[in-house]
């Protein structure tokens, strides 16, 4: 079968620059919104004015909020969700997807209630795509996408052979895709980072510096990769572009949400405040309660995490977070005999 006809569900920010991106390389795209007011108002305006004004939608993309109609005219679905909406609407595809289809899930998140991965999500509403799904990660800030400017991710699968496909959908000249057959590792690295980029949005906001900041994204990795390893992610995966890689875009960007609301934080302004003056969904405060619980779960000591989420839900200073975890008992950084971080 050959594959070339792209639907994508979801047309927030990276939705968009995704069908922008496809479509400039001459394919055709299906870009989905399950909201009938949102997906009027782009076959009205051809903009996203709420989440990427500026650059228009060209006729040659298909505007739709009919399910059957997107997968009739896509060989690839594509998921670009927020991560609290996907379960329901992988659940209104499910008996649309065939088993012939290649289904990538591009959403950062881990449910703080069931904690799952966004692909387990996708293959319980969707069981022909069991084993199948690719998840597609890595550091790339949507605004940066639609200009152009180069940029790396990774697909990976338990099927290599669907990460591949995948890959040479999305690779070109503006953008290079790599393969990883651990699908484990990549989901996890791109959702725990979004809660450390949070912090080092406080630390922007408090102003500490290079050197605190340095420190702090360190630590993060730390902690990132040594629970995602006990989860069954490789380490190497985390030293990647969808661990590393992302953890340095969203805690350095201006245009990370995550980075963002941490910095806001980091000058005063509460948790409610900040949330009820932004328009695209901030992954990392849901998904700073997932870590702890997994945290918790897994008995792996997450100090930077916790206090994220005593900042953001017991109300906890960043001042006297950051004195909490300047106190905490010395040790020393690396074990001689197995050469692993401390934690």
């Amino acid at each position: 079968m050959k594959y070339s006809s792209v639907g994508i569900i979801g047309a927030g920010n990276w939705g968009t620059t995704l069908a922008l991106h496809i479509n400039r390389e001459g394919v055709e795209v299906t870009l989905f919104e399950p909201v009938k007011e949102r997906i009027d108002f782009l076959k009205n305006y051809r903009e996203n004015k709420e989440f990427l004004p500026g650059h228009k939608i060209p006729e040659s993309i298909l505007l739709t909020d009919k399910p059957k109609e997107l997968t009739d005219k896509s060989d690839f679905i594509f998921f670009v969700l927020p991560s609290n909406i996907l379960k329901d609407i992988a659940g209104v595809f499910g008996k649309h997807i065939d088993e012939d289809k290649i289904v990538a899930s591009f959403t950062k998140g881990v449910d703080p209630k069931t904690l799952q991965r966004m692909s387990e999500i996708i293959e319980e509403e969707i069981p022909s795509q069991r084993k199948k799904i690719v998840a597609v990660s890595g550091p790339s800030i949507a605004r940066e996408v639609i200009k152009g400017i180069p940029t790396s991710l990774v697909a990976a699968s338990a099927n290599m052979e669907k990460a591949e496909i995948v890959q040479k959908r999305l690779s070109g000249e503006k953008i290079r895709v790599y393969t990883s057959s651990d699908i484990v590792g990549v989901e996890l690295g791109g959702a725990f980072k979004n809660v450390y980029a949070i912090a080092s949005g406080i630390c922007d906001g408090m102003e500490l510096g290079m050197n605190a900041k340095a420190a702090l994204i360190t630590r993060s990795m730390a902690e990132l990769s040594k629970l995602g390893e006990v989860m069954g992610g490789k380490s190497e995966t985390f030293s990647g572009l969808s661990g590393f890689g992302d953890l340095i875009v969203t805690s350095f960007s201006k245009f990370s949400r995550n980075r963002t609301l941490g910095e806001k934080l980091g000058k005063g302004y509460k948790l409610d405040a900040i949330l009820a003056n932004t328009i695209e969904v901030v992954e990392g405060v849901r998904t700073t309660e997932s870590i702890c619980k997994l945290s918790d779960e897994y008995g792996v000591n997450m100090p930077v995490a916790w206090e994220i989420h005593s900042i953001l839900y017991d109300n906890k200073s960043p001042l006297n977070s950051m004195k909490d975890l300047m106190k905490r008992e010395l040790k020393r950084e690396r074990k001689n005999e197995k050469n692993v971080l401390y934690y």
